[in-house]
């Protein structure tokens, strides 16, 4: 049943695959220009770049800083306008961890009365210790810093979110949270 022309066969399978790989590399690096890894300190073996993108670098002037203080002075201008309807659409992404009925703990903690809740307050939940260090209450104010960049606002934040970039959506989602009182 296994005689020495099948062990023949199988080793002439893995060479044969293993040919098939080496050409198969060695015809990429011809065709795109790839270079294997090598030491590039390594006397007279520097790595060549095949194509260098050119990049226009960053000047000073290209994203002037925003205070915190127009930051919330245009937030408010936007909160006083907010549509609360609208702002269910912006709660949808947050669904997936948090929920709007009390007492309901997810991923997240429930964001039912959170408008005006103390920071860090759900009984039962884990919280990781980086809100309370730069917010007490939770203002429409801090939700709003929050919202628009959670690991800028609290460094060391357990939640995994890049943020709400629109003002006007983050003012909306505010008023949706608070339109949901625990």
């Amino acid at each position: 049943m296994f005689d020495t022309m099948t062990l023949t066969k199988i080793v002439g399978g893995f060479c044969g695959a293993l040919l098939v790989f080496l050409l198969g590399g060695w015809l990429a690096s011809a065709v795109y220009g790839f270079y294997p890894a090598r030491d590039s300190h390594a006397e007279g073996h520097e790595a060549v770049q095949g194509y260098v993108i050119p990049v226009e670098t960053a000047s000073a002037e290209a994203a002037p800083e925003v205070s915190v203080e127009e930051m919330t002075a245009e937030f408010l201008a936007a909160f006083a306008n907010a549509d609360a309807a609208a702002g269910e659409s912006q709660f949808r992404p947050c669904a997936a961890c948090h929920s709007l009925t009390a007492g309901e703990n997810k991923t997240g903690p429930y964001l039912a009365g959170v408008v005006g809740r103390a920071v860090d307050s759900v009984e039962g939940f884990a919280y990781s210790g980086a809100l309370e260090k730069v917010a007490d209450v939770w203002t429409p104010e801090n939700l709003n810093l929050f919202l628009a960049n959670p690991r800028g606002f609290a460094p060391g934040t357990a939640m995994n979110f890049r943020g709400v970039p629109n003002l006007q959506d983050r003012a909306n989602l505010i008023a949706y949270l608070a339109a949901h009182p625990g």
